[in-house]
């Protein structure tokens, strides 16, 4: 009895095409759609848990629950920033001059969201919440420092060098 060997090359074949399917390059148009509608649900998620926060936090009357309700806004938003860094992978890299370096733009600006969303989430967990002025204070330092990490995360899209693509930006539908 043979072996069934032709198969083998097939299934590698079929396997090969398909993940280069998927990770080929796209239109600038059909890119730009995939980005904003990766990121209109993350930018939802944070307004929402902000939103959230900001209404238990007026109601919340102990340090220890003030430091659940940030824990659960920071390490929500970190998720949600790590979910829109995945969606903006797999959108794949724009059919455009310098393509690459815009596509690892995006996904490194969210990675540094997240991180700083994480580093925020870490820093209100390591706070005793006694005594209470103390920890108010040391929440504004975290908060502070995760509003400077912030900043320091944005893509700066004064230097999107692709014409194609801030027309895209400007013009398909999920963007607006």
């Amino acid at each position: 009895m043979r072996p069934a060997r032709p198969l083998v090359p097939l299934v590698v074949l079929a396997l090969v095409a398909s993940l280069a399917a998927c990770s080929g390059s796209h239109s600038a148009r059909a890119w730009a759609a995939s980005v904003c509608t990766t990121l209109e649900p993350w930018r939802s998620e944070i307004g929402s848990l902000t939103s959230r926060t900001q209404q238990q936090m007026d109601t919340a009357t102990t340090p220890s629950q003030a430091k659940e309700n940030l824990m659960r806004l920071f390490g929500g938003a970190a998720d949600a920033s790590e979910k829109a860094r995945a969606g903006v992978v797999k959108a794949g890299v724009p059919d455009v001059d310098d393509g690459e370096r815009i596509a690892d733009g995006f996904t490194g600006s969210l990675a540094a969201t997240r991180d700083a969303y994480s580093r925020a989430r870490s820093g209100i967990e390591g706070l005793p919440t006694a005594p209470a002025q103390t920890f108010y204070q040391q929440v504004t330092q975290v908060v502070q420092q995760l509003q400077s990490d912030y900043q320091a995360s944005g893509l700066d899209t004064s230097k999107l060098s692709s014409s194609e693509l801030k027309a895209a930006f400007d013009e398909v539908p999920e963007c607006r």
